[in-house]
């Protein structure tokens, strides 16, 4: 139960920073904001390991690897705000959704993890509801807008991000990869600023400090979550968040989803509860022919 609440008030504040974050999108550059969100979550985490730890674990065994995973996570930031600023939460956190589908995917290619067709089929299925999310034109009659394939882009980085994330587990320890984790988008991200940096009021450094620390802390109780319950009972529970997007979009700048929308979400859902439900282990190609409904 700590574990499902922790992981259900993480996605609440996702939620809340991704909101503020399209409120901010109104006043300063996409980089702008991106570089607030990592360098003020950065500062957090590290004034937090180092009060947890008393020191900083900033020793890794594949320092390239976790500058590349950082810099994917600065790369679906910046296209998930992009999308923001053009489409409403709710729409880009639905086809956002499809992350999960793409990681199956990429675990069987890429880590050889066996995967069940049950949840190949739930992969399927989810894409299928990633299609009808981006409202392609012989669905809404209407041409295709750009902006709907930015939070596919999102997903797709993030999927490679969390392949790193299982990667580096057996290289680091966890609290290393957490310091590392917005520490090279952190840098990246200031490069550009001399180019984009709008000079913003106390209110406005108050809001971007908000995010920055919002994002530590939404992560931070996903590694506690992850911690005391089981992955296939969380992963379902990641959907609430399309409520809470809905909710805010609403709220905050009624958008109200559409039939299309809420259909590309309930698809992409289904196809995710699919994937996250566990799976019986991979049969022994031994016992193959006296046991071939084990293949399921």
């Amino acid at each position: 139960m700590a574990g499902v609440v922790l992981q259900l008030c993480a996605l609440m504040i996702f939620v809340v920073m991704d909101t503020m974050l399209k409120l901010m999108t109104a006043e300063f550059p996409v980089l702008q904001i991106i570089w607030a969100r990592f360098i003020f979550s950065s500062l957090t985490v590290a004034i937090a390991l180092r009060i947890a730890m008393g020191r900083f674990p900033w020793r890794s065994r594949a320092p390239g690897l976790q500058a590349l995973r950082s810099l994917l996570l600065a790369a679906c930031s910046l296209l998930f705000t992009a999308s923001v600023a053009r489409i409403p939460l709710a729409d880009a956190t639905a086809v956002g959704f499809a992350s999960p589908l793409i990681t199956v995917a990429l675990a069987a290619l890429l880590l050889g993890e066996w995967v069940s067709p049950r949840r190949w089929f739930g992969v399927a299925l989810g894409f299928v509801g990633v299609l009808v999310a981006v409202r392609p034109p012989f669905l809404t009659g209407a041409p295709l807008d750009w902006a709907y394939l930015l939070p596919l882009g999102t997903a797709t980085m993030f999927a490679f991000y969390q392949i790193l994330t299982r990667r580096l587990a057996a290289l680091d320890d966890s609290r290393v990869t957490i310091f590392h984790t917005g520490l090279a988008a952190a840098l990246a991200t200031s490069l550009a600023q001399p180019f984009v940096f709008v000079a913003p009021g106390a209110m406005e450094w108050s809001v971007l400090i908000a995010i920055g620390m919002l994002g530590a802390l939404s992560h931070g109780l996903l590694v506690l979550a992850y911690a005391r319950a089981p992955a296939s009972l969380l992963a379902p529970l990641s959907y609430t968040q399309l409520i809470w997007a809905t909710l805010a979009g609403i709220l905050v700048f009624s958008d109200w989803p559409d039939e299309i929308t809420l259909l590309g979400a309930v698809i992409i859902a289904a196809g995710g509860v699919l994937t996250a439900l566990p799976q019986r282990p991979r049969p022994d190609p031994l016992r193959a022919e006296t046991h071939t409904g084990n293949a399921t």
